[in-house]
C-alpha cells in the first residue's frame, strides 16, 4: 500500500508570541517493511533556526525556534509512504515456534549484554506509564502458565479492547493510567499505555508507537478530509520473534493500513509536536490529519 499522508497542525494566538521553541515529530521512519518516498515539512512563519536530527531512539526530529513576532502558527507535513502487506510485525528465527511468556520474561532479567538488550531499555516503568499490582492482576487471566507469548499478548489486547470504550470526552493527555483503568474510557493513547502497563507489570518489554491509520468511511460515503487522526498503538518484545505490533483501540494486529511515525517508552517520548512559546496569551490549536491511498489521491 502507498499513501500520501497530510499532518496539519494551527495554532492561533490572542495576542503576538515573540518566541517559539518546538520539536517535532513528523517524519515517518524507513524500517524493514515501510519506505518514505517523499517528505516535506512546510512552516509558516519561516523559523529563524531549523535543525533536523534524530533522537535517542532513532526518530527523526526537527527542531526549531522562531524569534520573529508572530500571532499564528502552522506546520503542515507532507508525507508519502509505501507499507508492505504482513501478517504479523513479529519477525527472527523463532519463526512459528511457541515461546512460553516466562521464558521471555527470565531472559529479559538477565544482566549482562544479549541480543535483546535493545528490548531490555522498555522493561520499566516511565513519565506516563507507572506500574501497579492492578495492572498485573488485570493482565494475569491472558497470561495462563507456558502461554506462547504471542498468543498471550494478543488475548490480552482482546480484553482491553472489551473492557474500554473509546471516548475522546474522558481524558486529556496528562490522565493518569490508574484514572484510565478506573474510568474504563479514554482515546488510543489511553488503550495503548493501559496495555504496556500492563506487560510491563509483568516483567515483558512494550513500547509505545506513534502512527497514523487509514480510516474507511462508511459504503457510499466519500473519504472526510481530516477524519484521520494520529494515531497509537504498541509493539511488544516477543524474544526470538522480534517485535510485534498489535493496536488494541481497534483489536487488531498491525499491518499494511498503519503507517508508523515513531515509537518510544510512552506518548512523552514520541509527541508530534511539543515546545515553549512565550507570549501569545490564550491559544486555539486545530490538528487535522489525512491519509490517503495513493491511487485514490
Amino acid at each position: 500500500m502507498r499513501y500520501a499522508i497530510v499532518h496539519e497542525t494551527f495554532y492561533a494566538y490572542a495576542v503576538p508570541a515573540t518566541l517559539s521553541q518546538q520539536l517535532l515529530r513528523l517524519t515517518p521512519r524507513t524500517l524493514p517493511w515501510q519506505r518514505c518516498l517523499a517528505h516535506r515539512i512546510d512552516i509558516e512563519p519561516a523559523p529563524n533556526e531549523r535543525v533536523e536530527r534524530e533522537d535517542y531512539f532513532g526518530n527523526r526530529v526537527t527542531q526549531l525556534r522562531i524569534t520573529t513576532p508572530h500571532q499564528a502558527l502552522g506546520v503542515w507535513a507532507h508525507s508519502e509512504v509505501e507499507v508492505d502487506a504482513v501478517d504479523a510485525r513479529a519477525t527472527g528465527g523463532a519463526g512459528g515456534r511457541a515461546q512460553p511468556w516466562e521464558g521471555v520474561r527470565d531472559r529479559l532479567r538477565t544482566l549482562g549484554p544479549h541480543p535483546w538488550l535493545d528490548a531490555a531499555q522498555f522493561l520499566f516503568e516511565s513519565p506516563q506509564v507507572r506500574c501497579f499490582p492492578e495492572l498485573a492482576a488485570f493482565a494475569a487471566p491472558s497470561f495462563g502458565a507456558g502461554r506462547d507469548l504471542r498468543e498471550a499478548a494478543q488475548d490480552l489486547m482482546h480484553h482491553i479492547h472489551a473492557s474500554l470504550e473509546f471516548d475522546a470526552t474522558a481524558t486529556t493527555v496528562s490522565t493518569e493510567l490508574h484514572e484510565v483503568l478506573a474510568l474504563r474510557r479514554g482515546v488510543c493513547q489511553d488503550f495503548a499505555h493501559l496495555m504496556i502497563g500492563c506487560l510491563r507489570s509483568l516483567g515483558l518489554a512494550a513500547r509505545y508507537v506513534s502512527g497514523y491509520i487509514l480510516t474507511t468511511p462508511p459504503p457510499g460515503r466519500p473519504r472526510l478530509i481530516g477524519a484521520d487522526a494520529s494515531h497509537a498503538w504498541v509493539s511488544v518484545h516477543c524474544g526470538d520473534a522480534g517485535w510485534l505490533d498489535l493496536d488494541p483501540t481497534n483489536d487488531c494486529i498491525v499491518e499494511d493500513e498503519h503507517i508508523t511515525l515513531a515509537w518510544g517508552r510512552d506518548f512523552s517520548d514520541v509527541s508530534p509536536m511539543r515546545g515553549v512559546t512565550l507570549g501569545g496569551g490564550e491559544q486555539q490549536l486545530t490538528v487535522r490529519v489525512t491519509v490517503t491511498p495513493r491511487d485514490a489521491a
